[in-house]
């Protein structure tokens, strides 16, 4: 490999670890729990333990990627530390393969290598993030609102062919499922012992009446077109599947492909049965709106 195509590869390389340095360390200072705060230190440590590495042989300062920093310090806070630093690991993970390509030149390549690899380790035995203890009660919440009422909206679109009327249907029947489901959360976990039933509980319900809202939202925006609201809401149906496997697959190392199409698989048979029942309904009893 020529000389000035490996110095390109480790000015790639210092950047991505000085970028990744000051991630961590922004992370870490905002973080509160103390054992997290002290792993990613050491994490960020690392990074720059690395950078200097790369500049030895290099010669050059390089400033890291600020956009990459703004983006991956404001996902923690959106959408928590595990998945965003997770997500950013995945990064690493193909940059350990450009690592090989510098082996038989720079001999420290091979130990960073394995170092970027413990990462990954590190982050999930230090990671203690309250939404993802209750991950069970997310997907609760979110599966049977996804399937029960993009199957009750199909359904009232034909039966009733009126958007607020559908809407109103809708967000009822949505709330009164719920508080429903909300209350057999709970009971299903005091009756494993759970002492956090209730906010097992509160995590369905919350995700349930979410769901819910967004599902409804293209009825109230435009009530008039009600198949195509009924379109729309079963896009925004599959756009809350695909956010939520992905969120999942990355921050629990689950598989994505599968989880979702099992997940749309069952959202829109019960949604193409229950059109299909909505408009026997509406042919066998005559309902004219």
């Amino acid at each position: 490999m020529a000389k000035e195509n490996i110095k390109d590869k480790l000015l790639i390389f210092q950047k991505n670890e000085i970028t990744e340095y000051e991630i961590y360390r922004k992370i870490a200072k905002s973080t509160k729990d103390e054992n997290n705060k002290k792993v990613l230190e050491k994490i960020a440590q690392e990074e720059l333990n690395h950078y200097n590495i790369w500049k030895s042989y290099t010669g050059i300062d390089v400033k890291p990627n600020k956009v990459k920093i703004v983006f991956y310090v404001f996902l923690s806070k959106i959408l928590g530390l595990t998945f965003s630093l997770k997500l950013m690991e995945k990064g690493e993970e193909r940059a350990q393969v450009n690592y090989k390509e510098v082996f038989d030149v720079i001999p420290e390549a091979q130990k960073i290598e394995e170092q970027e690899q413990e990462h990954e380790a590190e982050l999930l035995s230090m990671i203690e993030e309250d939404k993802l203890n209750y991950i069970g009660s997310i997907v609760l919440g979110l599966n049977d609102a996804l399937v029960e009422l993009t199957g009750a909206l199909a359904g009232l679109t034909f039966a009733l062919q009126n958007g607020l009327l559908i809407a109103s249907s809708g967000l009822i029947t949505g709330i009164a499922a719920s508080l429903s489901m909300a209350a057999s959360e709970y009971l299903s976990q005091r009756a494993e012992g759970n002492e956090n039933a209730l906010k097992s509980a509160v995590y369905t319900g919350i995700t349930y009446i979410i769901t819910v809202f967004l599902l409804i939202l293209p009825y109230l925006l435009i009530p008039k077109n009600y198949f195509l609201s009924l379109i729309l809401t079963l896009i925004i149906a599959v756009i809350i599947i695909l956010g939520f496997n992905f969120y999942i697959s990355v921050a629990k190392d689950l598989p994505f492909k599968k989880r979702f199409l099992e997940m749309a698989g069952i959202s829109f048979g019960v949604a193409g049965l229950t059109f299909f029942i909505g408009f026997l309904v509406r042919v066998t009893l005559g309902i004219e709106i």
